[in-house]
């Protein structure tokens, strides 16, 4: 849920009335705005006929937020600060840790495996000089140390070699556990944001929702602007400007949005309770707050820019079809140097 309703502050005075002697108590019941701006969200969601669950009332919370002056969305957001949940982020931290855990396990074989290689090529060094010896007749002491210590590498060979098939059973298993993990994260942990495999299951619920209560849904896709991308002609520098988009986006996008990464450095957001002309001032408020920010290349200042296709989201069609018609609102935008999204409907 959006947030906890603040319970209603109470104020009593007494005061002694000279008049009769008798105290009177004065009661001052004052409504806060976050008490009355709840009260108008959840008019809203009966009146368009959702029940209010806490999903729901958390979307129209954010919402309908929008509207309100700037002093009471900072009031009420503030209060709502201090009730924030970090499971997302601590889920992000969880994955990044279990991966890191794996590189490390990965690391430890390959240089148990090098070890191996080392201790076999000094066996094999060993066999040249002892070949040596053997052909110098004079040197049976040195030869006897040879034999010695070649039986001393043999075991010690035998017992890394077994060291390293049980280290590699171990990582096989490992690395079967990161896998199964790596099937049910939701994290893109590249980007800090929700992976695909969330997106598309987040936009087949929206549509099943939608089908059930009628409301309007939209996705958009943004992607690094790709005039800008043959301009620059660097990987790290786009690589670090894709960063940025993605960071950019979660700070534009309200608390009931999901924003993914789709691959390929494409980014989505899947605006719940948000029609298509909302969508489209959602989409001007981006461009504008990517427009605003600087990337530095060497002496080279560059303004940043993405491209938006943008759909709705219908009951009569797939995950795939409404995926597929975001995707291709980035390339009308294209069409028109003048614009930076698009709008391609799916309401049929």
């Amino acid at each position: 849920m959006a947030g906890a309703l603040r319970s209603r502050t109470r104020r009593t005075n007494k005061d002694a009335d000279t008049s009769n002697g008798v105290d009177q108590e004065s009661t001052i019941d004052p409504e806060s705005d976050l008490e009355a701006y709840s009260k108008e969200v959840l008019a809203a969601l009966i009146k368009d006929g959702l029940p209010a669950t806490p999903n729901n009332f958390s979307l129209y919370f954010d919402r309908h937020l929008e509207d309100k002056s700037q002093n009471t969305r900072q009031e009420i957001v503030s209060i709502l600060e201090l009730e924030e949940s970090n499971e997302d982020e601590n889920s992000i931290i969880l994955e990044q840790n279990l991966k890191k855990g794996f590189s490390s396990v990965k690391n430890i074989l390959g240089v148990t495996a090098n070890l191996y290689k080392n201790i076999s090529l000094m066996t094999k060094i060993l066999d040249k000089r002892k070949q040596e010896l053997n052909d110098d007749s004079q040197n049976k002491d040195a030869r006897s140390i040879v034999d010695s210590l070649e039986a001393d590498i043999s075991k010690l060979s035998g017992i890394l070699k077994k060291q390293s098939s049980s280290m590699k059973i171990m990582y096989d298993e490992t690395a079967q556990i990161v896998k199964n993990v790596e099937n049910e994260t939701i994290f893109d942990n590249q980007y800090g944001v929700f992976n695909k495999r969330n997106l598309l299951t987040k936009i087949e619920q929206e549509i099943e929702l939608i089908g059930k209560y009628k409301h309007k849904s939209s996705l958009i896709m943004i992607e690094l602007a790709r005039d800008l991308r043959d301009s620059v002609n660097n990987e790290k520098a786009i690589a670090l400007m894709t960063k940025t988009i993605a960071r950019l986006l979660l700070k534009t996008s309200r608390r009931s949005d999901i924003v993914a990464h789709y691959g390929g450095g494409v980014f989505a957001m899947l605006l719940k309770h948000t029609d298509i002309d909302s969508a489209k001032k959602a989409s001007e408020r981006l461009c504008e707050l990517v427009s605003n920010s600087n990337f530095f290349l060497g002496d080279r200042e560059i303004q940043l820019k993405i491209s938006i296709g943008i759909t709705d989201i219908t009951e009569n069609n797939s995950v795939e079809e409404i995926v597929v018609s975001s995707i291709d609102g980035i390339e009308k935008a294209y069409e028109d140097p003048k614009i930076d999204f698009a709008v391609l409907l799916r309401n049929t």
